[in-house]
Order: C-alpha cells, then structure tokens, then sequence
C-alpha cells in the first residue's frame, strides 16, 4: 500500500507538460515546494531524464539535481580544457532506464569482467559495487523503490561490461511497471505545448 503514496504524491503535484524535440517533457510542483523535470522520448514513452529541485532554508531555488539521464556539462573554455582533460579517465556514473529496468552505466572501467563483485544491501536499501582489485568501489540506491518503499530483491540484478563501462541493471518488478503505466496513461491525457507551436517559436 505505501507505493500508493507516491502515486498519490505525483498525482496531487501541479504538472505541466511541454511536447517539444520529439520528447514529453514534464515539470512537477509538489505541495513542499520540490521540483521534478521529466523529459519522455515520444515514440517509446522511455524516461531520458528525471532532475529534482529543493528550496533552501531561505525559500531559493537550489541547483538542479540529475537522477536519470546524463549530466550536461557546460561547454569547455580554453582554459578548463587541461584541467577536464586530466579528470577524463575518472569513472563516470550515469543512470540510463529502459522500459522494464533501472540501469546505470559506469565508464573508464577498463577492468574484465571477472573482477567485478556487483550485491544488492536489502538492509542498507543499496546496490554495491566493488572489484577484487581494490580499484574501484561505489555504493548507490535506487530512490524508486525508496519512495514506493519496496523491498530490494537480489534476483532482479545483474550487470555486463564491455567497451570500458560497466552495466548494471535491475529489473523492476510488477508493482513499478504498473505505476509507470498508470502515470504515463495520466501525463499523456496532460495538455501542454505542442511541436508545433514551441517550433514557430523558435524559428
């Protein structure tokens, strides 16, 4: 029962949707004052990105923080070239969903694939990642089943890993499909802009 409070959390949120560049992009505007963004690829109505933003204490807008999809980095100036490119081989996190599971990718892990030791935590709620060589660790949730408050299963995951990066996926159960479908079904009745009048717009 406690998945129904998040539903009813996104369903009670002021939403306002945006049909623009082939993606349904949403913005949420909860009761607290949180913000989420949600951009949808049109065609398979796949989540690209989801980004939250708080308030502070004063009432300010924070930055917005990337949960799915690929943080965008500013363009690089001359300047900063040599300090990104000295920091280009760190592994880099990015959560990528498809349609039935959470996926994250981990790049510049040049390691085989033996190495790597990937567990889900049930009593921390985490999935861990570590390799017999010592060389890389990470620890991360799935804040999904958080707010749905559903148990982590060790059935769900497993990973693959080629051309450098790391895949770990976890399959979403039942409960996260058939929300994900009943809110989908929610944002499409949604009027927003459409293509064509952001289009004119911008031409």
């Amino acid at each position: 029962m406690a998945s129904q409070n998040w539903i009813e959390i996104l369903q009670s949120a002021k939403k306002t949707a945006l049909i623009h560049d082939g993606k349904r992009k949403i913005h949420y505007l909860f009761t607290d004052g949180k913000e989420m963004a949600e951009e949808y690829d049109l065609k398979t109505d796949e989540l690209i990105v989801r980004k939250w933003r708080h308030k502070s204490t004063l009432g300010a807008h924070g930055q917005w923080q990337q949960e799915v999809g690929e943080t965008l980095v500013s363009p690089v100036t001359s300047l900063d070239a040599e300090l990104i490119k000295e920091n280009c081989s760190n592994p880099v996190l990015m959560r990528k969903d498809t349609k039935t599971s959470f996926q994250w990718r981990i790049r510049n892990l040049p390691y085989p694939k033996e190495v790597f030791h990937v567990s889900v935590e049930p009593t921390e709620r985490c999935i861990v990642i570590k390799t017999s060589n010592k060389k890389y660790y990470k620890k991360f949730n799935i804040p999904d089943l958080d707010r749905s408050q559903l148990p982590l299963d060790s059935s769900a995951l497993s990973f693959t890993h080629a051309n450098n990066t790391l895949i770990v996926s976890y399959k979403k159960s039942n409960e996260i499909l058939t929300m994900e479908q009943n809110l989908m079904k929610e944002l499409k009745k949604l009027k927003g802009s459409s293509d064509d009048n952001v289009d004119c717009k911008t031409q």
